[in-house]
């Protein structure tokens, strides 16, 4: 034994080896048996980095006694939170990844068993990536009560994370193929001895040698029935207990019904056996699930992706140099090396040194960013030019990759109104064809009974609402790892299916078609003043400021020229005392000279005019080809801004608008666009904050999302990275998307109203049953996974 403390908690060890815990290959002491069950649960959940990675010693547990310990408890810890869970005031958010689902009825059980209950503020399942995002107030219910819940309806939920995600896929991919393999080797042996039967090789011999064959193909497809078939019964269970039908009840009933069938008429001697059917449809459901599963996975990936970005160490700046700790290890205000080609491990301000930074990650731009002092920078992106010292300003689930992540998350598993209808849809599809079933072995019953048993089993296995199920969701998933790719989030349901309805573009200018930031373009000087003077003394003037407007003149600060005395008038300007002498600058009005409507600050010493400065906010470089492509589109474009100066126009008229509004309030906008949208659907283009009220307002709203301002605003749509021209390719995914869930609908539809009259009237096999069934999930799922190979 190596410690003396305890490993869990660093309290002394009084009780010798009496309490241990194996972690990490080795027995390691416990001080108590609240320590021992609390660390024991911890590597049962599959946590066991913790241990590697946390910062300090966990707290102690003599409160606590192994009987009364939940399974889930290890989940509650603050220290192991920290890794999964997003806090904000009262309410926290987790992503959980989900072990079961199958289909959306599956999805539609957890939400509403979970959503009644106390203190759960929202859930959303996504059947796709088989992950749940959950909101819970912390005051009211635990994360482990959540799970414990979960679990009670017959599903296994532990906290999304990646390496432990790809473990479960791996272990659950390797389950699954050897269910399939299973049925595989059953159905060979099963058909070899149903060939020799049907064909008449034993009409000439013996009846005991038919039944010997009999009884050999129970034997062999006992195992795919009690063992390979098993995930169809678990979901038809769920699903029934929840008084909602799956696709997989008239699954499961098809299996045991046909299997238990047979084996009555093995044992009597009488009747038809169906044991090469059970065995090979089962085989084909498995396949066509199997490759599903991978597909589905597939499409989720990104999500995942994002993750893994951020690096697993960091160089930790210490008084004796630079020291390679885990990046989970640090904490806020820690300062942090990166050298070039490095990963940047945590959130930041750069404290030493500028560089230029590969933000693709973000944004989907590679074009690298200049980062200079004091400027942000953010876990996952990649520093190109030299190496910086950053001062870490966020960690863990309070970095804005955290956020991204979920808001993807939160993208994927908004339902359009479509699939809304469809999940109801797919609920009454299974009693109908459960009903129509019924109706059909009750009538050939009456006329061919020989053939009424196997003529039911293939209504029942063809007419799977699966493919339905699946048209939409596996759609939106890889559209929403589109738009993650190319710096698009959608924060809002209902995005995929307004971005394809919007008719005119409103866009405010500050921010959006502007960068937003002003430089001095001129300066026109009076009463013989001389440039660089003015320009310092405004600088000097202006430090006193956080407006826009002094940022334009930080270039021109000069140590020499200090003001004192500074006075700040509220939409006006500035005072203050440089050298004995006092200067105001500010607008026309404040300074007292007559406003020529630019955009333009002045400066006076003792009320006498010294210079006027011109300022521009450059045009975003992308605004002209976005504003061509969208008027060739067909949208009709408007400026709506604030600024009444002939900035605007002059703007409008580079970018190629006709149509423009200045010198308007929020209040003002709102009312211009509620009139726009009595003739047409309008998208609103904003800052975020500002114009949160004409956002709100819009039928769809569209805010750039500059570094940590994605948390501030809360638009429809964020366009990282500031492009305006992925606004365009946003609506082309949206389209297409729609295109795709149209296609998955129409097949799923036209497969089910093909394949009933077929089945009904006896024309297909139990087996092509299962194979035409699992084919059409598959052709729906893939005609999805075409979304994935868009390039923009």
């Amino acid at each position: 034994m190596k410690h003396c403390d305890c490993f869990h908690c660093g309290e002394p060890v009084l009780t010798g080896s009496q309490f241990t815990t194996r972690i990490n290959d080795s027995d390691e002491l416990m001080c108590c048996p609240g320590c021992q069950a609390v660390s024991q649960a911890i590597i049962d959940a599959g946590l066991t980095n913790y241990y590697k990675f946390r910062t300090e010693s966990g707290s102690k547990q003599t409160a606590l006694v192994p009987n009364e310990l939940s399974t889930f408890c290890a989940f509650d810890l603050p220290e192991v939170q920290q890794d999964f869970v997003y806090n904000k005031s009262d309410t926290s958010t987790v992503s959980l990844s989900i072990d079961g689902i199958t289909c959306a009825a599956c999805a539609w059980l957890i939400e509403h068993k979970l959503k009644h209950i106390a203190g759960i503020q929202s859930i959303v399942v996504n059947t796709t990536t088989e992950r749940a995002q959950v909101s819970w107030l912390t005051d009211q219910i635990k994360l482990s009560d959540i799970l414990n819940h979960i679990s009670q309806i017959g599903y296994q939920a532990a906290p999304y994370q990646v390496d432990e995600q790809e473990k479960l896929s791996k272990e659950s991919s390797r389950k699954f193929l050897l269910r399939l393999g299973l049925a595989g080797f059953a159905t060979m042996q099963v058909m070899m001895f149903a060939l020799a039967l049907y064909a008449d090789f034993f009409t000439d011999l013996d009846i005991e040698y038919r039944d010997y064959f009999r009884w050999v193909s129970m034997i062999f497809a006992a195992p795919v029935v009690f063992y390979s078939a098993q995930p169809f019964y678990f979901s038809a269970i769920r699903s029934m207990f929840s008084g909602r039908l799956n696709m997989d009840v008239s699954v499961s009933i098809a299996i045991l019904g046909a299997y238990v069938a047979s084996c009555i008429a093995t044992v009597n001697g009488t009747g038809e056996v169906y044991f090469e059917s059970v065995s090979m449809f089962t085989f084909f459901l498995l396949l066509g699930r199997y490759f599903e599963q991978n597909a589905r996975q597939k499409a989720s990936v990104s999500s995942s992706n994002l993750h893994k970005l951020i690096p697993i160490t960091a160089q930790l700046v210490t008084e004796s140099g630079p020291e390679e700790v885990p990046a989970k290890r640090l904490k806020l205000g820690d300062v942090i090396l990166v050298k070039p080609g490095e990963v940047i491990a945590a959130d930041g301000v750069i404290l030493e040194g500028e560089t230029s930074v590969n933000e693709a990650m973000l944004t989907g731009e590679q074009m690298p960013v200049l980062k200079a002092l004091n400027q942000e920078v953010f876990a996952g992106t990649i520093n190109v030019d030299h190496p910086v010292k950053v001062k870490v300003t966020a960690i863990g689930q309070d970095q804005l990759v955290a956020e991204i992540i979920r808001l993807q998350e939160a993208a994927s598993n908004n339902k359009p109104k479509v699939a809304l209808y469809v999940d109801t849809i797919s609920n009454y599809f299974t009693w109908t064809i459960l009903a129509i079933a019924l109706m059909t072995y009750i009538v050939w019953r009456i006329y061919w009974p020989e053939d009424a048993f196997w003529v039911t089993l293939a209504v029942l296995v063809a007419t799977c609402p699966c493919a339905l199920a699946l048209a939409t969701p596996t759609a939106v998933t890889c559209a929403t790892g589109i738009f993650t790719r190319i710096g698009v989030i959608a924060r809002k349901p209902g995005v995929f299916e307004k971005l394809t309805n919007i008719e005119q573009v409103v866009f405010d200018k500050t921010g959006t078609l502007t960068c937003g930031t002003l430089t001095v373009e001129d300066v026109t000087l009076y009463n013989q003043a001389i440039k660089r003077e003015v320009l310092s003394i405004a600088a000097a003037l202006e430090s006193a400021s956080l407006h826009p407007i002094a940022r334009a003149f930080e270039p021109f600060r000069c140590s020499e020229i200090q003001a004192t005395e500074q006075q700040s008038t509220v939409g006006g300007g500035l005072s203050g005392v440089i050298g004995g002498v006092k200067y105001q600058i500010g607008s026309a009005e404040f300074i007292g000279v007559d406003n020529d409507l630019s955009q333009s600050v002045y400066l006076a010493q003792e009320g006498l005019l010294l210079a006027k400065f011109t300022l521009v906010d450059a045009i975003r470089e992308d605004a002209v080809d976005t504003v061509k492509t969208l008027k060739s589109n067909g949208y009709k474009l408007t400026i709506a801004s604030g600024d009444s100066s002939n900035h605007v126009d002059e703007i409008a008229r580079r970018v190629g608008i006709d149509e423009v509004y200045k010198g308007l309030k929020p209040s003002d906008k709102l009312t211009l666009i509620q009139k726009l949208q009595t003739k047409r659907s309008v998208v609103m283009f904003g800052d975020g904050i500002n114009d949160a009220p004409v956002l709100a307002g819009a039928n769809l709203s569209v805010a750039m999302g500059s570094g940590s301002a994605i948390t501030k605003n809360s638009a429809d749509l964020i366009l990282l990275g500031d492009q305006l021209s992925r606004f365009n390719d946003a609506v082309d995914v949206a389209k297409l998307t729609n295109r795709v869930i149209k296609q998955n609908l129409y097949w799923a539809l036209g497969y089910n109203l093909f394949i009933i009259p077929l089945a009904v009237t006896g024309h297909v096999l139990p087996y092509i049953a299962a194979l035409g069934m699992s084919a059409s999930s598959l052709i729906v799922v893939a005609n999805s996974l075409r979304l994935l190979r868009v390039r923009l």
